[in-house]
């Protein structure tokens, strides 16, 4: 049976690499040319006024920011779109009458937008190289965080499209959430800039945590304790992964 979900895994994941990579004008190459104008604008151009932050130079500050937004975007964008076509085309329920466990399925999608997110985070990196030169001071923790991020917002892509009745039900998110939070997480800005009142709302807001964490691993210093970041980002990770095996193992918004 364990060669027989591996195969099922293997399958949905192949499926869904196939499917980004076949058109990575779209999937790709935006993210790079739009990360390399917020280098350009907002590290060259502004950055060159606001001088050093943390102790390191404006465009050092917001790279990991930047890299972790990308991650962020595409992660939850694969999931939700691909999941809600299948839905959509209805050949949704031919996976789901599969022989194979659900959390089979969930791991497959997530995996995919898990290798998006990753290889968009790489491709940005790359880009950010040719305007900073910075070296991880702990490779290991910037590599778990990438993960748990990626595939956090890929189980909420996942949520989503269980949700999601129109494709227009797939944008409102990213449009009114996920923006949001990704512009006030800390990406350009470090909190310990905020007055307290807005220092404690920030906190509310789980991208903060994941910004924190990873700039963490790239420059070494923080504005909140990195253990408790991590710690955040588990539990979020864990509470998405049991909303969505719940919904999907119930049918709901699957079964009509």
């Amino acid at each position: 049976m364990r060669g027989l979900y591996f195969i099922a895994f293997k399958s949905i994941l192949i499926k869904e690499i196939t499917r980004f990579t076949r058109i990575w004008i779209q999937t790709l190459l935006p993210p790079a040319i739009t990360m390399t104008l917020y280098f350009l604008i907002f590290g060259n151009l502004v950055g060159s006024r606001i001088g050093d932050m943390g102790g390191v130079s404006y465009m050092e500050f917001i790279a990991p920011g930047l890299i972790m937004m990308s991650v962020i975007t595409n992660s939850y964008s694969n999931v939700a779109s691909s999941f809600f076509s299948a839905k959509f085309q209805r050949n949704l329920e031919e996976i789901l009458v599969a022989p194979v466990p659900h959390w089979v399925l969930i791991a497959g999608y997530v995996a995919g937008g898990v290798t998006r997110g990753l290889l968009v985070g790489l491709i940005v990196t790359l880009v950010a190289m040719f305007f900073v030169d910075f070296q991880p001071q702990h490779p290991l923790l910037v590599i778990v965080t990438v993960f748990l991020t990626s595939m956090l917002f890929a189980l909420g892509g996942l949520i989503n499209a269980v949700f999601a009745r129109s494709f227009d039900d797939i944008s409102i998110i990213p449009t009114f959430v996920l923006t949001p939070l990704t512009y006030l997480g800390g990406v350009f800005y470090s909190l310990s800039l905020l007055p307290d009142f807005w220092l404690n709302v920030s906190k509310l807001n789980p991208v903060v945590y994941m910004i924190n964490v990873f700039r963490f691993g790239f420059l070494g210093f923080a504005d909140i304790s990195v253990s408790m970041s991590l710690a955040i980002i588990g539990v979020f990770c864990i509470a998405l992964w049991s909303l969505a095996y719940y919904l999907v193992s119930r049918g709901i918004g699957l079964r009509t």
